[in-house]
């Protein structure tokens, strides 16, 4: 649905095709690249030119996947769309329609859906939530289909050799490359770097600086053209400022909530306070010090297994 031009989704719609076959079922299959480029794509390339490290599976539920199938299921008169996603939708009577963590722990997606609207999840069915990967793989593979053994994809998908940093060179060309400094938090300069976007929060490997204990990420500085580096203890923050923060089934009635939190997709979350500060901003302290919150990632919130709702983190703080 991506991209009609990479062997990955050509591969992806022939499998898709041929399981639509076995199972005697129609198939049309949309061209997105335009959407998906515009959309997706380039806001990655933009959010690690400005400093950040961006989640484009969260956007890419939200902008493709669920908006561009929905205004095909209406065009068509589809009243509901399915898809593969490990999580679940509950429907209580006379309440807004609640995402809820799939059963399946290890595999559960809530995190890159948080983002769905009312107008989404109302027309949209989960029928993975409530099992697990290994089971709907067992049963794939006993009703014969073709995609049984499918192998998982665990990278971005539209990375070529799953490298972002070439990806951003080809896209802006290699004059982003400008070297610069590696300081600590000192201001004392430690090493240099080949560019700024080339480097991720917690990142300890590639950074080229000798010391007799390993150094760390802890902020990227694209408009002094600098990297800051610290030790493993200086990278754990208690609270996460977000932003654009969307909530999936109303604000809660006060402020100050006592809920879990989490900061990426295998982090696992969290308990701490929540408090609006404005409609689209929240603040989130955590009970215990987490490590290594990265600016430009979501920071989302769950009411026990619900979906409260999730934003893109703008910065944390000891």
């Amino acid at each position: 649905m991506g991209g009609a031009r990479s062997p990955l989704f050509a591969a992806r719609i022939a499998r898709k095709t041929q399981s639509a076959k076995y199972l005697g079922v129609g198939i049309a299959v949309l061209n997105l690249e335009d959407a998906f480029d515009e959309l997706v794509i380039e806001p990655f390339v933009d959010s690690y030119i400005q400093g950040l490290t961006p989640n484009p599976c969260v956007q890419c539920n939200q902008v493709i996947k669920f908006d561009q199938l929905l205004q095909y299921a209406r065009a068509n008169k589809i009243q509901y769309i399915a898809t593969g996603h490990y999580a679940e939708i509950k429907r209580p009577e006379g309440k807004s329609v609640e995402l809820w963590r799939g059963k399946d722990k290890n595999k559960e997606q809530t995190y890159f859906l948080h983002r769905l609207h009312q107008s989404h999840l109302l027309r949209t069915i989960l029928p993975l939530g409530e099992t697990s990967k290994r089971k709907a793989r067992d049963l794939a593979a006993k009703l014969g289909l073709p995609g049984a053994s499918e192998p998982e994809s665990q990278e971005i998908c539209f990375l070529p050799d799953e490298d972002y940093r070439l990806l951003l060179e080809t896209r802006r060309g290699l004059g982003i490359a400008r070297s610069g400094d590696i300081i600590d938090r000192e201001g004392r300069k430690v090493g240099e770097h080949l560019g700024t976007y080339r480097y991720t929060i917690g990142q300890r490997h590639g950074l080229g600086v000798a010391s007799p204990r390993p150094y760390y990420v802890m902020e990227i500085r694209p408009e002094e053209n600098q990297v800051i580096v610290g030790r493993k203890e200086e990278l754990f923050s208690s609270h996460v400022e977000a932003e654009s923060f969307h909530w999936s089934a109303g604000r809660p009635s006060q402020n100050g909530v006592r809920v879990t939190a989490q900061v990426r997709y295998r982090h696992r979350a969290a308990p701490g306070r929540l408090d609006v500060v404005s409609p689209q901003e929240v603040r989130f302290s955590f009970d215990e010090p987490q490590w290594a919150i990265t600016p430009g990632q979501a920071l989302v919130c769950y009411e026990g297994e619900k979906v409260l709702g999730g934003g893109w983190i703008k910065k944390a703080q000891g």
